[in-house]
């Protein structure tokens, strides 16, 4: 058996950009992907266009859409409409085809796919990773790299990651047709869904629609109900709508995301933005900084991948320890939220910032926390 130098598990956004890195670098690299790459996979489809600086290649091709505006709602009404700013910032794309993109990159770069690869179990001896498929193929590693997604049991096996993991209950879906939405508008409403909020991002011919709740989810979302009131304020039928409930990991606390030639990425790191459930942006930059660990690791100018988990602290960890409290006091108290943490003539600006990767939450939170519990306490 030919050993190889790195076994991704996983071959979404975050696997395919590790991927892609090293074998950039003429690392030895293979995606071990479960499914055959078919299948749709509808998510809000939402990132920064500062994602582009982890890439020496062009990403606006796949992009549906470019977003200039984003319109806040409660309850379908008091809307807020801010411009975006920069040249741009936010981009919105199909998830299928940005997978796809970058597993072609890879695979251009070098990178092998085995796809129907159904991990089993994973193993180490003698400073060797074995990987077993449940068809009994085998594929032997000097690293590991865990990128699939949230419903991965690799964290919790190798005790990596948050101790306790935190799921947000969300449902995403696509119709095909604009409807009301203008172009280069993304919507979100906070006063519809408990906990959460609703979002309608546009493509080209199209709108991806989603909802997350961030608080409590140990019950699922009314889905049918939300969208009843949500599409119609859109020009949709809740008929219309094609998705699916699922469980999304997000950020719950600095924890460990190495250990001895393994890595986590993506939302298998939990690294999901707890107040906008952003993921793609933290999936795209934990594979350029997991690809960069380990290429420093594989070519021995380091003895561990530890600084990978020290990056990730410091550039997405530091700024989501805000963003979780701010979401625990905005969802605890939702229309305050909106009237001092929307509707403030700094706060849509400063949404949009963050949206676009210009502004981290630790530049605002303190401000916006003491300003909704004092509002509250007099409420």
């Amino acid at each position: 058996m030919t050993l190889i130098d790195v076994a991704i598990i996983g071959g979404g956004a975050s696997g395919t950009t590790t991927a892609f890195h090293l074998a950039n670098t003429n690392k030895k690299v293979c995606i071990l992907e479960k499914n055959t790459h078919t299948s749709q996979r509808i998510c809000g489809g939402g990132m920064s266009a500062a994602v582009q600086n982890w890439f020496p290649f062009k990403l606006l091709p796949i992009v549906d859409e470019i977003i200039t505006n984003v319109e806040f709602s409660w309850n379908n009404t008091d809307k807020v409409v801010t411009k975006l700013p920069g040249s741009s910032p936010f981009w919105i794309v199909k998830r299928e085809k940005l997978d796809s993109f970058l597993l072609d990159q890879a695979l251009n770069s070098g990178c092998n796919l085995l796809t129907t690869f159904n991990v089993v179990n994973i193993k180490k001896s003698s400073n060797i990773w074995q990987i077993t498929a449940l068809d009994g193929r085998q594929i032997e590693a000097k690293a590991v790299v865990i990128a699939d997604g949230s419903q991965s049991p690799w964290p919790k096996i190798f005790k990596l990651g948050p101790k306790k993991q935190k799921f947000a209950c969300t449902f995403s879906g696509r119709i095909k047709r604009k409807g009301n939405l203008r172009s280069e508008t993304a919507r979100f409403e906070f006063g519809l869904v408990r906990n959460g909020f609703a979002w309608a991002f546009p493509l080209n011919n199209e709108v991806n629609i989603g909802m997350g709740t961030f608080l409590d989810n140990k019950n699922s979302i009314p889905v049918e109900e939300i969208l009843k009131s949500f599409l119609p304020d859109l020009g949709f039928d809740p008929s219309e709508v094609i998705g699916q409930e699922t469980k999304l990991r997000v950020w719950n606390g600095h924890s460990n995301l190495n250990g001895d030639g393994i890595l986590l990425v993506g939302d298998a790191a939990s690294l999901c933005d707890p107040f906008l459930a952003e993921g793609l942006r933290p999936a795209l930059m934990s594979g350029f900084e997991a690809a960069k660990c380990l290429i420093y690791w594989l070519d021995g100018k380091v003895n561990s991948l530890d600084e990978y988990t020290k990056v990730m602290k410091n550039n997405w960890g530091n700024s989501m320890a805000w963003g979780k409290r701010i979401s625990q006091v905005f969802y605890r108290f939702p229309k305050v939220g909106y009237q001092l943490g929307v509707k403030r003539p700094t706060a849509p600006e400063r949404i949009a910032k963050i949206l676009s990767g210009e502004m981290s939450y630790e530049d605002i939170a303190k401000r916006v926390i003491k300003r909704l519990l004092f509002q509250n306490s007099d409420s």
